[in-house]
């Protein structure tokens, strides 16, 4: 059922830049919990994955996300610099490293040994150690691709 519904926002959003929603409405039309819609909303649409959300509560609440549009490969890679902060959990970080490879900002090869860096395996297992370490390891990544020739690495991922 998640899948459906991230689905049927993800077409929605793909018409138009963002889609403001009632949790109700779309748990009746789904005929789900509203608790349901929380979910995918909270797991699917985060900033890591492209997407803002905004929220009112009350009578005449709204959820509304957004497709965040960025403008270049610095602005990207700033952007997910800041969103990885002090400390990041492996779900996450992966979360960063495929979308800066949907936007086409790393090829498939820096994804790959990316993602192998972000593995809990090579952490200590206490985690607010390996998540301060995996954003570490994983925003130094970033800044150095932000020194690097963009037009050098758009003819290495050829």
């Amino acid at each position: 059922m998640t899948d459906i519904i991230e689905a049927y926002l993800k077409k929605v959003l793909h018409q138009q830049e963002q889609v403001e929603i009632r949790r109700s409405e779309i748990a009746q039309l789904f005929d789900c919990v509203p608790s349901q819609i929380n979910y995918v909303i909270n797991t699917r649409f985060t900033i890591q994955k492209g997407y803002l959300v905004e929220s009112k509560r009350g009578g005449g609440g709204y959820i509304r996300i957004i497709k965040v549009q960025v403008l270049d490969e610095m602005d990207m890679l700033n952007s997910m610099i800041d969103i990885i902060g002090d400390s990041i959990n492996e779900t996450d970080a992966r979360s960063v490293v495929h979308k800066l490879y949907e936007d086409e900002i790393i090829s498939k090869r820096e994804a790959k040994l990316m993602l192998v860096a972000m593995d809990k395996s090579l952490y200590t297992g206490e985690r607010l150690i390996d998540n301060r370490l995996r954003s570490n390891l994983l925003r130094t990544m970033l800044a150095n691709l932000k020194y690097e020739e963009p037009n050098k690495r758009k003819a290495d991922n050829s």
